[in-house]
């Protein structure tokens, strides 16, 4: 017994959905990221555009993201922090909304993600 080509729409639209779904939950929230910056971060950087202090050694968020364009490199310094800058013991969801959120304050157009080493890449042939 054959699906009717409304069941395989449905189907298909249901299959779109749950993955559009899946992507927002890997990806970093840049809000909740931002809530964390200003309340781990700002003491040393700048982290928001109305913020009016900070440690003049640290470099700002936006400053951060206009020279590491990169989520990987950001989410590596932070899983990797070395001193002056303390380890605040993140968790690895909170290190993908807080490099979200820094991203986010580069005006310039994002990058792709880059594929992780040991995916599987597509044969030629």
């Amino acid at each position: 017994m054959g699906l009717s080509s409304r069941a395989v729409t449905a189907l298909s639209l249901m299959a779109l959905a749950t993955l559009a779904a899946n992507d927002r939950a890997v990806a970093g929230d840049a809000q909740k990221g931002g809530a964390i910056a200003k309340r781990w971060c700002a003491s040393c950087h700048v982290v928001a555009r109305d913020q009016t202090s900070a440690d003049a050694d640290a470099p700002s968020f936006a400053d951060i993201a206009r020279r590491r364009p990169d989520k990987k490199q950001i989410a590596n310094f932070l899983i990797n922090p070395h001193p002056p800058m303390p380890d605040m013991h993140l968790s690895r969801k909170e290190i993908d909304d807080i490099t979200t959120y820094i991203r986010s304050l580069d005006p310039r157009p994002q990058p792709p993600e880059q594929k992780e080493k040991d995916e599987e890449q597509p044969r030629k042939g």
